[in-house]
């Protein structure tokens, strides 16, 4: 038995099926919520220590559960995933309280090793490969969704670019 108390904010009812069950096995006791609704009572009623986050829960940010979670308890450590990793979600999802970062898909053991990798690693690999332009390209659009609340109208006017083009871009990342 871990001692845990695992809250998991995931809409894919699912995956948050899955997760739950995983670690269940392994002496969690965990709760499932599948949006930000009742999420301050709930990480309260249940002593949550531990949460796993999705970044993108429908309409809704999992940012702003991240920030409701660590005011509640700055101790809580805060996973978040995401299906359509940006390093400027990163940056804010660690400025908010989150713990770490992991992109989908991950399993109970990367969510579990993320729960334990609090520390940075100062010897980390500086000489890593160059983004490519798909990336930034992607980074930018991702940084200008967040900017606007996920409004992709209001996203593509700011873009420079039809609605519908950037939908059709949204699509090819499977949001």
């Amino acid at each position: 038995m871990t001692g845990r108390r695992l809250l998991i904010v995931e809409d894919d009812a699912t995956f948050a099926r899955t997760l739950a069950r995983s670690f269940e096995r392994r002496g969690d006791a965990v709760r499932v919520l599948y949006g930000p609704e009742g999420l301050s009572a709930a990480a309260r009623e249940h002593g949550a220590t531990h949460a796993v986050v999705d970044l993108r829960l429908g309409g809704a940010s999992g940012l702003a559960c991240v920030e409701v979670l660590h005011a509640l308890d700055p101790a809580m450590r805060i996973v978040v995933l995401t299906g359509f990793a940006s390093i400027a979600t990163a940056v804010e999802a660690i400025k908010l309280g989150a713990t770490n970062y992991l992109t989908k898909p991950a399993n109970t053991d990367d969510i579990e090793a993320a729960f334990e990798r609090v520390e940075g690693d100062a010897e980390a690999d500086l000489t890593a490969a160059p983004t490519s332009l798909r990336t930034l390209e992607w980074e930018h659009i991702h940084q200008v969704l967040a900017d606007t609340g996920f409004n992709v109208s209001e996203a593509a006017r700011r873009l420079g670019m039809h609605r519908r083009t950037l939908a059709r871009k949204l699509e090819k990342r499977h949001l």
